[in-house]
């Protein structure tokens, strides 16, 4: 309370058996919100309480899995914008968190989907990264539905390869700060028995080019 900018990712419920955060952050592979016009140029997870088994984060490098597609795939990729969209899985998610509550027009609204490129750029580094996520990218600007498709879902299983991967194991008082511009995260769950809670920001970023 008092601190907007701060927002609790928790599976704890309160005494009317409401959670107390966002319970089902990360379900999918992704960048922190990759839908909006100006991306989220980093984010910070504090460690809060912790279970005593599960609760870990994958974090996946996205320039090493640029790098490592094949010259006529990166080729091929150049040119091309894809949709980004708060929404894409938001019903999915409902479906597994009833607590999420069905979406207004005005909600709706208000995030609109943004469209950005398939390969960005980083603009500190220069280094080229993919930049699509399972969650919230839904579809490659131009090309037909099925071809989209077909080639999103050959480079969400290219940025997530086990080589590009790092499982961080959560110690009390952790404090993790990524950049969301070369890597994506996921959760990789919590048994309903035990008790999670952290708290995150995230920071403004830019245009992806």
């Amino acid at each position: 309370a008092g601190h907007p900018e701060i927002l609790i990712v928790s599976n704890i419920k309160d005494a009317a058996g409401q959670p107390i955060g966002l319970g089902d952050a990360g379900h999918y592979w992704h960048s922190d919100l990759s839908y909006k016009d100006k991306p989220s140029l980093g984010s910070l997870l504090h460690a809060q309480e912790l279970p005593g088994e599960g609760g870990d984060t994958l974090f996946a490098d996205q320039h090493a899995a640029y790098d490592a597609l094949p010259e006529t795939l990166k080729a091929r990729i150049a040119p091309l914008k894809a949709e980004h969209s708060y929404l894409a899985k938001y019903e999915e998610l409902r479906a597994r968190s009833p607590w999420r509550p069905k979406l207004t027009q005005a909600q709706i609204d208000e995030v609109a989907p943004s469209i950005h490129p398939v390969v960005r750029t980083h603009p500190e580094t220069g280094r080229k990264a993919l930049f699509v996520s399972e969650h919230f990218t839904t579809r490659i600007v131009g090309l037909p539905e099925a071809e989209s498709q077909a080639l999103l879902a050959e480079l969400f299983a290219a940025s997530v390869r086990p080589e590009f991967t790092y499982r961080h194991q959560w110690q009390p008082h952790d404090l993790v700060f990524w950049d969301n511009r070369s890597v994506m995260h996921l959760a990789a769950g919590t048994p309903d028995t035990e008790r999670r809670k952290l708290y995150r920001t995230t920071i403004e970023g830019n245009l992806p080019f």
